[in-house]
């Protein structure tokens, strides 16, 4: 015979363990998730006002050093090989091309993305495919330690170690004190641990079931890593030295330290050159005053800088969205 119900306890709503009923948990919950979410628009819209005032005051500053002195104009910005922002435009030592500064960018650049890639891929597949456990557990958190360390710390070391290292190896007449070879190489063993460590997790991403298939159809570790993980991380191993990329464009310390601050047309690593964000140091440090040709010309070069970092990121991202495989 069934148990009789009391119709008092049909009506009555449960009661959690603390004493408290269940709608009235449940609103209180409910609240605390509103509560929560609205939090998290707040911070949100914080970072996209945020981002948004950036990018106004920059080329509002930026549109300054073109349209409030006459003679300066696009063509004249990205056409000429000289930069001297100083002093007044009618002078003959007054010159504003952008290109000397685009030029040491790209070769200190070109330097750390050679040194970078290498390395930072060869520590990937060995991390991802050959250490053991334990020595991964050891290497991969003392390699994204080495991503710590101040840059200020590492001009310091292209300047006091590099430099006099390519004097005594190449020649002193062949290479300046001040050079963008010894920054491009520090710069280049910076941006290692995020192409490492970045790759190593697009490689450790790879099924275990496509390793096993090709080592069944008896293909070695080495051909297996070349045309198996690699292929199958691609977009994430594009996304990481794209990064890298665009950090190396973007250093300041190193570059003002130890690259110099002399502007000029080359493709000799061992020449002194100047790069976009080094002049805006000098600029800065040489204290220029408010409203001037000087300080106008500081955004200018921010703009272009922040222009060719956005244009790497979109890349990017078509990159990886074209490309990205999903397992």
């Amino acid at each position: 015979m069934a148990p009789r119900l009391d119709a008092t306890a049909l009506q009555t709503p449960p009661e959690t363990p603390g004493g408290v009923d269940a709608p009235r948990l449940y609103g209180r919950r409910r609240r605390g998730e509103q509560v929560t979410m609205a939090f998290l628009r707040l911070t949100g819209l914080v970072s996209v006002l945020t981002t948004v005032g950036i990018v106004v005051v920059l080329f509002r500053d930026a549109a300054e050093f073109f349209f409030r002195t006459s003679g300066i104009t696009l063509t004249r910005f990205f056409t000429e090989t000289q930069w001297r922002p100083f002093g007044s435009p009618d002078s003959d030592s007054f010159a504003v091309g952008v290109l000397p500064l685009l030029n040491g960018t790209l070769l200190v650049t070109a330097i750390a993305m050679v040194i970078a890639i290498p390395l930072g891929l060869a520590t990937a597949v060995y991390l991802s495919e050959y250490a053991r456990p334990r020595v991964r557990n050891v290497l991969k958190p003392a390699l994204e330690l080495l991503a710590g360390i101040p840059t200020v710390v590492l001009g310091l070391f292209a300047l006091s170690f590099m430099t006099p290292a390519l004097r005594a190896l190449v020649g002193t007449e062949m290479v300046a004190y001040f050079n963008a070879a010894s920054a491009g190489i520090v710069m280049g063993i910076m941006i290692v641990p995020t192409i490492a460590s970045l790759s190593e997790d697009a490689m450790s991403a790879v099924p275990s079931a496509l390793r096993e298939g090709a080592y069944g159809l008896g293909a070695t570790k080495r051909h297996v890593v070349i045309r198996i993980v690699i292929p199958a991380a691609l977009s994430g191993i594009v996304a990481a030295v794209i990064l890298g990329l665009g950090r190396a464009v973007g250093e300041t310390m190193i570059v003002a330290i130890a690259a110099g601050n002399l502007p000029q047309m080359t493709a000799n690593p061992f020449d002194q050159i100047q790069t976009m964000t080094a002049y805006i140091v000098q600029a800065v440090r040489g204290e220029a005053p408010r409203a001037s040709i000087t300080y106008e010309s500081i955004f200018a070069v921010g703009a272009v800088l922040f222009l060719i970092t956005f244009a790497l990121n979109l890349f990017a991202q078509r990159f990886v969205r074209r490309f990205r495989e999903v397992y």
